[in-house]
């Protein structure tokens, strides 16, 4: 274990830092060691990993010490806070922060960040397209990420910046096809007719984090945007249909009509489908498939994964 270089796993129990260090244990000639980092190692997640071969240790974001301790000694760390653990911008800044300073303070040769578009770098927030967020932010889960690709910069950590977008694991749960009363199954969406949807297993996050990490320095200092398809919502209402056996239709709901519909953090997520849909050329653009697969040959297409996945699906 000693001779591998270690591998620091923020959020190893959740999705995108799981599929990090799964990749990486599963893989005996990786030259990598897992350090996966989380709030409480006793979980049962912590302790799979830890049977799996991963060295588990406790980090906790809002206590800074246990994060510099916990980048002791590596190589590199796959980085990725949760905005939905709490829904506040300001708090996601904090972690960061945090994270940036550890990883300046450990010396960390190469940090593969998880991070988004900083929308208002094509949407300032003049524009009354949509409403501002949290004081500061159009979609604030997106900003606050890509407003923090610069820490790294500014603290000199070598930083691949992997910008990541809507999972389709979402289909298996709040995105899941809806009966409507004439009883039609519906995917209904806050997102333009024609449009283009990129899409990514969440698990491809730490596959492609895993290839760069394993490229050396190849991708030091790039920004690197991800996605395994490029649909239309009609496009994956077909083939979402041709999984359940069933017809499957495609309906788009006005942007404001999402916002005032009262679901949970329903104004935030209709300002990022309307990021998606007002710059759908420059998102999905930024998101070159072909390359992507040179870089991780594994990244599955929404087809790949409903084949896997699709008999997971409840319907409403």
């Amino acid at each position: 274990m000693s001779e591998k270089k270690v591998i620091a796993v923020a959020g190893a129990t959740g999705a995108q830092g799981g599929g990090a260090a799964r990749v990486i244990l599963a893989d005996p000639d990786s030259g990598f060691a897992v350090r996966a980092l989380t709030r409480n190692p006793d979980s049962p997640a912590a302790k799979e990993l830890a049977e799996l071969g991963a060295e588990v240790v406790r980090a906790d974001f809002y206590d800074e010490p246990s994060v510099h301790r916990a980048f002791e000694g590596a190589y590199g760390a796959f980085l990725v806070t949760n905005f939905w653990a709490h829904g506040s911008a300001a708090k996601e800044a904090e972690e960061v922060e945090t994270l940036v300073r550890a990883a300046k303070g450990a010396g960390l040769k190469h940090v593969v960040w998880s991070t988004l578009e900083d929308t208002r770098e094509l949407l300032p927030l003049e524009d009354e397209r949509m409403p501002v967020l949290q004081e500061k932010y159009n979609v604030p889960h997106f900003d606050v990420k890509g407003e923090a690709n610069e820490l790294f910069r500014q603290a000199g950590v070598p930083t691949t910046f992997l910008n990541t977008t809507f999972f389709f694991q979402g289909f298996l749960s709040v995105m899941a096809p809806k009966r409507a009363e004439d009883g039609v199954l519906t995917l209904t969406l806050p997102f333009e007719d024609g449009k283009l949807l990129s899409g990514v297993d969440v698990n491809d996050i730490g596959r492609t984090a895993y290839a760069i990490l394993k490229s050396g320095e190849e991708f030091i200092g790039h920004t690197i945007g991800l996605a395994g398809d490029h649909l239309t919502g009609a496009q994956y209402a077909e083939k979402l249909a041709a999984v359940l056996g069933e017809p499957v239709r495609f309906q788009s709901v006005p942007y404001d009509v999402f916002r005032s519909l009262g679901v949970p953090a329903g104004e935030e997520i209709a300002n990022m489908f309307q990021y998606y849909g007002d710059f759908d050329q420059e998102f999905t653009g930024a998101r070159d498939l072909d390359r992507l697969r040179e870089i991780n040959p594994a990244l599955k297409d929404f087809d790949t994964w409903l084949a896997e996945n699709g008999s997971r699906i409840q319907v409403g």
